[in-house]
């Protein structure tokens, strides 16, 4: 039950949040070592994911405007393993963020696929 409390109240973050704002997505992303489905790596089958997600985020106002590798934990606990790629996808607004999000046809398939883990965080 907590945890459908605390989804409500990230959801109400995302609603309560100007129109007019850009809204930022970081990905944290850790990949499987084999999709067992199709025999490649996490990150192949993310790569395949990201070619059939980016002609969305062009029908949207959205963009890639990052990607990149994790290499050291500067604050924290250094003991936990990093993983393997960091992704932040710009949107013009919230509302195009939740278009993308109603979207039938976004390839979420491919994405759950290819990850072992993940997280989404919302930032401003």
């Amino acid at each position: 039950m907590s945890e459908q409390l605390n989804q409500k109240n990230i959801f109400k973050k995302l609603q309560d949040f100007s129109d007019s704002r850009p809204v930022f997505m970081l990905n944290y992303l850790n990949y499987k070592e084999t999709v067992d489905e199709t025999g490649k790596t996490g990150k192949e089958a993310y790569a395949d994911y990201l070619q059939a997600a980016v002609p969305f985020f062009e029908t949207i106002n959205a963009e890639i405007i990052f990607k990149g590798s994790p290499l050291a934990t500067i604050l924290g606990p250094s003991d936990e393993p990093l993983w393997d790629e960091v992704l932040i996808v710009r949107y013009a607004n919230k509302n195009e963020f939740m278009k993308l999000m109603a979207m039938k046809d976004y390839p979420r398939d491919l994405r759950a696929l290819a990850l072992s883990d993940s997280r989404l965080i919302f930032c401003k």
